[in-house]
């Protein structure tokens, strides 16, 4: 027997893949590459690159120390083939393999490209399910087919009956399904979230931040104050620090904002469980063991499990049910492209400059600054889809396509048509101001809908609404909106088009 080549990719960084599961020591070889053609398809923010790339490096070692045989390809070695297909080609003119395995990829792309290995390499080429997901792809299509309107809140149902989780007998714990009214509250003043769990850079993790400053500087963010986990034994750390620390009141507080303050009551777990380091079941049985020990409320476990079982699942299966054409949705055909200031943080929205600070800083924000402010700027000013997706992409180190898409073209940008949300999440500058403490110090008035220093949200809000009232009035979530429109006066419809025209005209000159 000659043997088996696996490759592991950088977000499947677990001994549980399925690529992995009759692994035999003695025989096969485990292929790990840092590659150019996966670190620069988009410019991905400093800090995503030092995570995947030492989170691999220790992924590697620690296979290596238990008796796997590794072969690691660094980004900077002399021999680097630069791709995937090209590393997976030397390995195998290398040395003899009986085949080559690789589980399921998170991106379309190279799905595609993988489903040509066998015929470029002249070998067989195994590509198997990623039964990290709880779902199968199957799982979702027989769910989806047939269905009039997909919609995540049925799809999770179906999810707790099938795992059992937060169960009791054939009824939700606590006699609902779904505890979201309860977790929207704002944060008081007074209340201090616990720091974020912060891990100083080893040797490994040293050697690859000076490689992304090196050979990465042109991306955004900096690599020099990387601190996150990047291994299995540290993010297990990182999920008991936020069950004994943050979870108790992560569902009160998991829709609040605070000025200077990114990580609050999150879990921060999206790092580690979108790259292999902590699989979704055990994380969401740590949570739900919470709820059952009353160590934490039925709402904050409920609502962090459902980000998980519910959205985490329901959009990988989303993405791979509506590609290719997800990529190229545009409902509203939009195509403006991005302001500079979502690269640069240099606005006088306080809220956008928050929030794009946080980003470049962490290569993090949390749900509601990617959804209700960054997001919501992003449509209501009429930004192209493709452009806005490679942002996000981009910029957030927890950000694969399978993810990253259907958030982007389906909850934020409504992009489908509503195939995954039932109505676009667009705001005025009131729920921002509801949510958040960004409006006190910012130099525009959320109270103001025109005129000087009205705060851009209010005037752009309405201007969508009206320009695209023929695609919306027939959305039942939308009617009250459009009588209130209805109520409004000319002059001050004429005011709010007016005004938006000039910001937008702006971003176009700029």
């Amino acid at each position: 027997m000659a043997g088996v080549l696996r490759l592991i990719m950088g977000d499947q960084l677990s001994t549980s893949m399925s690529s992995l599961s009759d692994c035999n020591k003695e025989q096969d070889t485990i292929l790990l590459a840092e590659v150019r053609e996966e670190a620069t398809y988009v410019k991905h923010h400093k800090k995503k690159i030092v995570l995947i790339f030492s989170a691999m490096r220790h992924f590697a070692r620690a296979l290596q120390e238990d008796g796997y045989k590794v072969v690691y390809r660094h980004y900077d070695d002399s021999d680097n083939q630069g791709s995937l297909l090209k590393e997976v080609q030397l390995a195998t003119q290398q040395h003899q393999y009986d085949k080559v395995v690789v589980s399921f990829p998170g991106e379309y792309r190279l799905l595609k490209s993988m489903q040509q290995w066998q015929s470029q390499l002249g070998l067989t080429v195994e590509i198997r399910d990623d039964d990290r997901f709880i779902a199968t792809l199957e799982h979702f299509k027989d769910w989806a087919d047939g269905r009039k309107q997909w919609r995540m809140e049925y799809f999770y149902r179906d999810m707790r009956r099938y795992t059992g989780l937060l169960m009791e007998g054939d009824s939700p714990a606590g006699g609902k399904w779904n505890f979201d009214q309860d977790n929207r509250k704002a944060m008081p003043a007074d209340v201090t979230p616990p720091k974020p769990y912060t891990v100083k850079p080893d040797n490994i993790t040293q050697q690859v931040i000076d490689l992304v400053e090196h050979h990465f500087s042109d991306h955004m963010g900096s690599a020099v104050d990387f601190n996150y986990a990047v291994t299995r034994e540290q993010a297990l750390e990182v999920l008991e620090q936020f069950i004994t620390e943050r979870l108790g009141k992560f569902g009160d507080y998991q829709d609040a904002m605070r000025e200077g303050n990114v990580w609050l009551f999150h879990s921060h777990l999206s790092f580690y469980l979108n790259c292999g380091l902590l699989l979704p079941m055990e994380v969401m049985k740590r949570a739900e063991q919470a709820y059952f020990n009353d160590d934490a409320p039925l709402n904050a476990v409920e609502g962090f499990i459902r980000q998980i079982l519910g959205w985490r699942e329901y959009v990988r299966g989303f993405y791979w049910h509506c590609m290719p054409t997800l990529q190229k949705d545009n409902y509203f055909e939009h195509s403006r492209q991005l302001p500079d200031f979502y690269w640069t943080g240099h606005t006088n929205m306080n809220c956008m400059r928050q929030c794009i600070t946080d980003t470049r800083q962490h290569a993090y924000a949390h749900h509601i600054q990617r959804l209700m402010v960054v997001g919501n700027f992003s449509l209501l000013a009429g930004l192209a889809p493709e452009a806005v997706n490679a942002w996000y992409l981009q910029v957030y180190a927890d950000a694969y396509e399978w993810v990253e898409m259907p958030n982007v073209s389906g909850m934020i940008l409504f992009a489908d048509g509503g195939k995954l949300a039932s109505k676009p999440y667009v705001a005025s500058g009131q729920y921002i101001n509801r949510m958040s403490d960004y409006c006190k110090n910012c130099g525009y008035a959320v109270s103001k809908k025109t005129g000087k220093n009205a705060c851009p949200f209010n005037y752009l809000y309405w201007d969508f609404i009206i320009k695209h009232r023929d695609k919306l009035t027939g959305n039942h979530r939308m009617g009250l909106i459009y009588k209130s429109l209805e109520r409004m006066s000319d002059d001050t419809i004429e005011a709010m088009q007016e005004q938006a025209q000039q910001l937008l005209s702006s971003i176009d000159d700029a």
